[in-house]
């Protein structure tokens, strides 16, 4: 296990071997699976765009940046403002984050396409002229970085990990378009490092705020690729020196294993969709409740107790009960006895379960009094969420138990490709309706052959009025 300041004898910084990683690595070296992969969460990132359009704070903050102006070169998406392209890298972030429905790598607890995209998509239009295989190998690699650096953790989650490890992603993938060396997106990350915030307080809490902190680290990470480009130079030692990012920010970390599998091992293929708009901590004990419920055909009406035995972070983060009133939007997306309560009633979790009306529905709020979350303490292992195991005692007496080992949504358990183009779809026909009806499936088919576009600009015409 590393923790020295310095990192193994014979070794520089981490950083400057992904670094090396993403400047070397060309399209024709992407797996066919890594290929299909960037693809798949491209349109599903864009996807949960356009349902994020809808979220409380969304106009707020828009009209924030588009008071600040400035130079007209990257889009908004859906609404299609122009503004800088650090302004619409923020945007686009907050859009993809805000309803909880972003795709995730598990074991790095890491929402990588959510940075890393939207940074791509910007730099990429204010450049001009990138191709479809450009776009690719660039949000690949990203996510090869940000993933990376997140599964090298050992130590429990504090600060906001989609954000802070996401920025060095966006820097990666952001870099690659921009055509960076070495020694420039070094010093991009280096500059990133100095900006990257967020912590789990206001998740904690469920704070609104919680969901734009990808934003501001996209925003970070535009900023450093700008700065880079003038010939700024940047701390070096940004992960393992003595104030370095692992130190500070994660505490016990082992990066051997990731930097030795760069260029065998593609981390976008381990990234997982999201069946449900909320914490992605919460869908396993969705998931067993709607199995049970189909298996048994029993109502919401009919339970009696509802027990979720569950691993240590998932306790910690999404266990938390659900107070009297209405929650806000962000704290019952982190609820598990809300989500689930939400679950068992209509048979599914959807974004409009979290608006202002619904928060207050006295069925859900019963029902979710009878829902408990208990820690196993037999696991000790504070980055997993799986095992859990899930018990449901009726009204007449039955019991039914069930214990899942992993998520659905994960890649050793996937969605089809007819669950991830139908939860596509329900995103665009809830916060599309202002946009050509033919744009949908024009976008579907142009993410599917995205490595024959040249340039990628279709892909924002498609999503802008």
């Amino acid at each position: 296990m590393s923790s020295s300041t310095t990192g193994p004898i014979g070794r520089t910084d981490a950083i400057h071997a992904l670094v090396r990683n993403v400047v070397d690595t060309r399209y024709e070296d992407m797996s066919e699976m890594a290929v299909d992969a960037t693809k798949i969460f491209i349109l599903d990132s864009l996807g949960v765009a356009i349902a994020g359009s809808l979220a409380p704070g969304v106009s707020e903050t828009l009209g924030v940046l588009c008071d600040w102006g400035g130079k007209r070169e990257s889009t908004v998406l859906v609404s299609g403002e122009k503004l800088p392209a650090p302004s619409s890298a923020m945007m686009n972030s907050f859009l993809m984050h805000n309803q909880e429905f972003d795709c995730v790598h598990d074991l790095a607890v890491v929402h990588a396409f959510t940075t890393v995209l939207p940074v791509a998509i910007a730099v990429a239009e204010a450049q001009g002229g990138v191709t479809g295989r450009e776009f690719l190998i660039a949000v690949a690699l990203g996510v090869d970085v940000a993933s990376s650096i997140g599964i090298s953790s050992r130590s429990p989650i504090a600060h906001f990990r989609p954000g802070t490890t996401g920025a060095f992603g966006a820097v990666a993938a952001a870099g690659k378009i921009a055509g960076f060396d070495q020694a420039t997106l070094s010093n991009a990350m280096g500059i990133v490092y100095s900006q990257i915030c967020g912590t789990l307080q206001p998740h904690s809490e469920g704070a609104q705020v919680n969901s734009m902190q990808t934003g501001f680290n996209a925003r970070a990470a535009v900023t450093a690729i700008s700065l880079a480009a003038q010939g700024i130079q940047g701390a070096s030692e940004v992960l393992e020196g003595r104030y370095g990012y692992f130190r500070l920010f994660e505490g016990e970390y082992d990066v051997e294993e990731a930097l030795a599998n760069l260029g065998n091992v593609w981390q976008v293929e381990q990234i997982g969709h999201k069946p449900f708009p909320c914490g992605r901590l919460t869908h396993g004990v969705i998931e067993a409740a709607l199995t049970l419920k189909k298996r048994h055909r029993f109502n919401a009406d009919d339970v009696d107790e509802f027990e979720a035995l569950v691993p240590p972070l998932v306790h910690r983060l999404v266990g938390r009960p659900l107070e009297s009133g209405a929650p806000s939007p962000q704290y019952a997306k982190l609820s598990i006895p809300f989500v689930v309560a939400v679950a068992l009633i209509r048979g599914t979790v959807f974004i409009t379960d979290f608006w202002e009306e619904r928060l207050r529905e006295t069925a859900v709020h019963e029902l979710a009094g009878r829902i408990n979350v208990i820690q196993d303490l037999t696991i000790t292992d504070e980055n997993i969420s799986v095992p859990l195991r899930v018990r449901i005692r009726l009204k007449n007496g039955a019991e039914h138990e069930l214990t899942l080992d992993q998520v659905l949504g994960h890649p050793d358990k996937p969605l089809s490709r007819e669950q991830h183009l139908e939860k596509f779809r329900a995103c665009w026909a809830e916060g599309a309706a202002h946009l050509p009806a033919s744009n949908r499936n024009r976008l579907i088919n142009l993410v599917d052959e995205l490595e024959k576009a040249s340039p990628v600009d279709e892909l924002i015409r498609l999503l802008v009025p």
